[in-house]
């Protein structure tokens, strides 16, 4: 069509039956084409409608949609395009179509460094891939480190803290005892019988002829047969030569002394279960040790038949072992002390003690402002074969902890001022995750047997115990019995010495358990201790110091040197060190780490962490979208394909979609008698992109209710 500048040029258009179209105007200063204007589409075929020109710039030519190619254009002109919304309405709650969509969105809007640079190169796929492989073993650093910070929040490590306070402090409870369970006046009656055979037991063995047994006992007879266990020599095989050899070669000093025959070096007692099914030998190297296992595993079955009413076991006058107390530079009472008997170590008095109704403070350090003690340490009414040292056993515990003298204790020298000095420590542990102790033991599967608190040693013997009670059916005389439970004796328990020392050997292995089982308490109280010696009395006072306490007392001190000794016990200084433990990793500290490393790796912060979060929590959903769609057009629409296509097209036209309808083009060729259409198909997706509807006037208007397919 050709245009002259300045005319106004109007081109008609049968639109149905003659039907006129709008004129279209040009401007008419428009001297010639703009070779950069828009050109119009060629190979315009008559019929076609010429699209109106104005000043606003030309609108591009929309994209074909799939389907419409199937459609031919009629005589008639075109229908003006729908109008489009000016703005998308958003819905409440909407998802991305496909995964691609919702990872570019992600690294596009994302405060997490470095993943814009996975969209941004989409043209260069060597750098994309490069921040690719970056970004994901940045990730896979920082998850690793993660790993090593979780690992070592849940190994629940924990801190020492020292702190040292300096206050007034409680004096702890001081036990000492005499060393001597009995004077051997007011047993030798139940010993009798036991002497005479360790008599003979000695010079059978030894050819040793015992003076201080042979006056004490009434005549010497050989009664070993009335007791059980006698105590014997046993031949050990001699060691392999090449044993043999080997020691003499590593043995670089030769002993003086002359051999002795080794079978003598094995000594010991036979000890059967109840049917003499199995036996075995306890034995000892030396005969000394030996033979005070052997009296001492007598003396037990015979301290088990004496009474507990005995006379012997009632409490001795303070006086005949303790010569002079004083604490704080105060004289002692009775009040200060109690008295307890041990199998073992006699007499015991421990100052101090719970029942105490003033318990000594200490607001002085120093010798002056503790405990001193002036004790008598003569043997002369002691058991020979069973206390074997002199002096004196002491123990410093806490007020509320039982006095275990084997334990804690150490012996004093006679003749010898011993000055103890002490340190207070206090141990507080974190209980539950971060460490294996208790409160106050009720959480222990072992029944405290001891009148006091829990401590581990309490545990541990009370366990020991009541595995004695269940194996052995009697109850060891050294611990506390339960109701109702005698103590062994081989006269009622026969093999009650075979079952104590095959469940000391398991109690020593912890096969018995109590070690696992008795958990270390979480709060402890300790006193280190350090001792100096000192010759007590000199050798110009030691005349009249033993006048004046052989006065006072009313005993003569045979042995002066080794009838006395004295002990000092106080504290070293009046600083206490306190160790508490506290978590090393807390939850603040954990989240703090993992807030450092997240921000070293990818200089993000908490609200990042919200994003990746969104991230998953879309790709979960997209994902069960995406499966139910395949599940409902796998099982709920079989009917897809060509099935589906004749069932749209004959469906009605009442029952489809608003939007959609027919393109009018359609209408005008069935109008003129032409070719119809293809076979109808399947509704496209997106209705709205059809054609609108053309009015039943014959106008161009836009008609908002869909039309039927049959209607004109």
């Amino acid at each position: 069509v050709g245009l002259a500048r300045g005319s106004l040029t109007q081109v008609p258009e049968v639109m149905g039956e003659g039907t006129q179209g709008p004129e279209l105007s040009l401007d008419p200063d428009l001297d010639e084409q703009d070779p950069k204007a828009p050109q119009p589409t060629p190979g315009l075929r008559k019929g076609d409608k010429l699209k109106e020109q104005d000043s606003r710039p030309p609108q591009p030519t929309p994209r074909p949609r799939k389907g419409d190619e199937h459609e031919e254009q009629g005589l008639g002109p075109e229908p003006a395009a729908p109008q489009q919304p000016t703005a998308e309405e958003e819905a409440l709650i909407e998802f991305h179509r496909s995964y691609r969509e919702l990872f570019e969105f992600f690294c596009n809007n994302t405060t997490i460094h470095g993943a814009i640079r996975l969209v941004c190169s989409q043209h260069n796929r060597m750098k994309t891939a490069f921040w690719a492989v970056l970004w994901l073993c940045t990730f896979g650093v920082m998850y690793w480190q993660f790993g090593l910070l979780f690992g070592e929040y849940f190994s629940y490590p924990v801190s020492l803290n020292i702190n040292l306070n300096s206050d007034k402090l409680v004096f702890p409870a001081v036990t000492i005892c005499t060393l001597n369970p009995y004077r051997y006046a007011e047993i030798k009656e139940q010993l009798e019988e036991l002497d005479r055979i360790a008599e003979q037991t000695l010079y059978d063995l030894y050819k040793y002829n015992s003076t201080t047994l042979a006056a004490r006992s009434r005549g010497r007879r050989d009664l070993r047969g009335t007791l059980p266990h006698p105590l014997q020599r046993l031949r050990v095989p001699p060691p392999p030569p090449g044993a043999r050899r080997a020691r003499s070669a590593a043995s670089s000093v030769r002993d003086n002394n002359p051999q002795v025959d080794r079978k003598d070096w094995k000594i010991g007692f036979q000890l059967c279960n109840q049917n003499k099914s199995d036996c075995f030998y306890q034995t000892y190297s030396s005969g000394v040790d030996a033979v005070r296992e052997w009296y001492h595993f007598h003396y037990i079955n015979i301290l088990s038949r004496l009474p507990e009413t005995l006379p012997s076991l009632e409490e001795h006058t303070l006086g005949n072992f303790i010569f002079a107390c004083r604490f704080n530079q105060v004289s002692c009472n009775q009040a200060n002390y109690s008295h307890f008997h041990h199998p073992m170590y006699g007499n015991c008095y421990t100052f101090n003690d719970k029942n105490n109704s003033n318990l000594w403070m200490s607001s002085m350090p120093g010798i002056n402002n503790g405990l001193s003690l002036m004790l008598r340490t003569e043997q002369n009414d002691f058991i020979p074969l069973l206390s074997t040292v002199t002096g004196a056993r002491v123990m410093v515990h806490g007020q509320d902890e039982p006095a275990f003298m084997d334990d804690g204790g150490f012996n004093l020298r006679p003749g010898v001022e011993t000055s103890i000095s002490m340190r207070k420590e206090a141990l507080d542990r974190l209980g539950g995750d971060y460490g294996d102790c208790t409160k106050n033991g009720s959480d222990v599967p072992v029944k405290n047997l001891f009148p006091s608190k829990y401590t581990q040693q309490v545990c541990i013997r009370s366990c020991f115990q009541e595995s004695m009670i269940k194996v052995c059916g009697c109850a060891y005389i050294f611990y506390p019995r339960p109701r109702n439970v005698e103590y062994c004796d081989y006269k009622k328990h026969s093999s009650w010495g075979y079952c104590y020392y095959k469940l000391q050997a398991d109690f020593s292995s912890d096969h018995l358990g109590c070690f696992t089982k008795c958990r270390k308490p979480c709060s402890v109280t300790s006193y280190q201790l350090s001792a100096g010696y000192s010759r007590w009395p000199s050798v110009t006072s030691q005349e009249w110091v033993f006048q004046m306490l052989s006065r006072q007392n009313n005993y003569t001190i045979n042995n002066k040197r080794n009838g006395v000794a004295k002990v000092n016990i106080f504290f070293k200084e009046l600083n206490y060190k306190t160790n508490s433990e506290s978590p090393s990793v807390t939850m603040v500290t954990l989240l703090s780490n993992l807030g450092s490393q997240w921000s070293l790796w990818f200089g993000s912060s908490v609200l990042s962490v919200v994003e990746m979060a969104e991230l998953i929590f879309d790709l979960l959903v997209i994902t069960f979208l995406m499966l139910l769609r395949r599940f409902r057009s796998r099982y709920w629409s079989p009917g897809r394909g060509g099935r589906g296509a004749q069932e749209v097209a004959s469906t009605p036209a009442s029952s489809l979609p608003s939007h959609f309808c027919p393109h009018p083009t359609s209408l005008s060729l069935s109008r003129s008698g032409l070719a119809p259409s293809p076979a109808l198909t399947a509704p496209p997706p997106a209705y709205a992109t059809l054609g609108p509807c053309p009015s039943p006037g014959g106008t161009t208007g836009v008609s908002s209710s869909a039309c039927p397919l049959g209607g004109p």
